[in-house]
């Protein structure tokens, strides 16, 4: 069951960015920046819609930004995860546009303001931004040339992050967060890129992310570093299968992004355990899989360097010396 509290300004039926805003237990002075940082964007009520979901918090965020509440739609649900939030906030927006916003984070206003130009002279697909940690206001003097987003992801090391883009509806089609899992932007990142028929890329660091010491993203308790592992294999596993269904220029894609997903599941395995045991028992199933060892590709350097010396158990042993982080 889910409550929903309309309090939009709008009153066109299509407005040109939805804001979708997902929250759950933020301190309230968090939320509060960012409705702010959107509010202080140039950008008329009949432009813009916000959409704040509620997944379920211990208490509603209502009272607390009560001064907000004629500016955006509220939806409540029952606590069900940041997938499900975020695929209903989808199908209740109603924008050409649509940006991803955690409750906890904010946009920097001003060089946001640089992607909304983008949006208006070149009609893209997708906007992809720079992701900061703190507050920023240099705003870029040019931008990428439009490609189309399998191009992108053949040349260049994809960034995950759904609230790192502003990115069209349609280009969606059937697409949605797959519910219940840690790593849902991983999968959902590169389904959507691959529909994209036009992504424009810029230096703008538009989006403020802010780390929060008990998130679960970035939780140390040793059963979510498992579940993330867990998580972070699977979704690798589903599009490894994928590559296999796809044209050839597709394919080589996302093989990349697959390639770069099975270096990073084995950094963070011996980054976060640091157990040689455990790692010679995910290099075997990986080598079930056909994903092990790593493909002899010029992706980066830090890919190549890894790649050989993953490739044997004396340089695996040497990379958990390394890279383990200790307590």
């Amino acid at each position: 069951m889910q409550a929903i509290q309309n309090h939009t300004l709008t009153t066109s039926d299509s407005p040109f960015v939805s804001f979708i805003i997902t929250y759950y237990n933020i301190p309230s002075d968090m939320l509060r920046q960012c409705l702010g940082s959107i509010a202080a964007l140039q950008l008329s009520p009949e432009d813009h819609e916000i959409l704040l979901i509620d997944d379920g918090s211990d208490q509603s965020p209502i009272e607390a930004i009560k001064d907000y509440l004629p500016q955006l739609t509220y939806i409540r649900q029952k606590h069900q995860g940041l997938s499900v939030a975020r695929n209903l906030g989808i199908e209740a927006s109603k924008g050409r546009y649509i940006q991803f916003v955690d409750g906890d984070d904010m946009l920097n206003p001003s060089v946001y303001e640089h992607c909304l130009g983008i949006l208006r002279k070149e009609d893209p697909d997708i906007v992809l931004f720079q992701l900061t940690d703190k507050h920023e206001t240099t705003v870029p003097e040019d931008y990428a040339h439009p490609v189309e987003g399998s191009e992108y992801m053949r040349h260049h090391n994809l960034r995950a992050s759904a609230c790192g883009y502003i990115f069209r509806k349609l280009t969606l089609v059937n697409l949605r967060f797959t519910p219940g899992i840690l790593h849902e932007d991983e999968e959902f990142t590169p389904g959507l890129f691959l529909r994209a028929e036009k992504v424009i890329s810029t230096e703008a660091k538009a989006y403020y992310y802010r780390k929060r010491e008990h998130s679960i993203t970035h939780g140390d308790e040793k059963d979510w570093v498992l579940r993330r592992l867990k998580d972070s294999r699977d979704v690798l596993y589903r599009l490894a299968e994928r590559c296999d269904t796809l044209p050839m220029a597709d394919r080589e894609a996302l093989q990349r992004r697959v390639d770069q997903l099975t270096m990073d599941y084995l950094y963070n395995i011996i980054r976060q355990t640091g157990d040689h045991q455990f790692l010679e028992q995910c290099i075997e199933d990986l080598t079930n899989h056909g994903l092990f060892p790593l493909p002899n590709r010029n992706y980066t350097k830090k890919y190549i360097l890894f790649r050989k010396a993953s490739a044997t158990k004396m340089g695996r042993k040497w990379l958990c010396r390394i890279i383990h982080k200790r307590p």
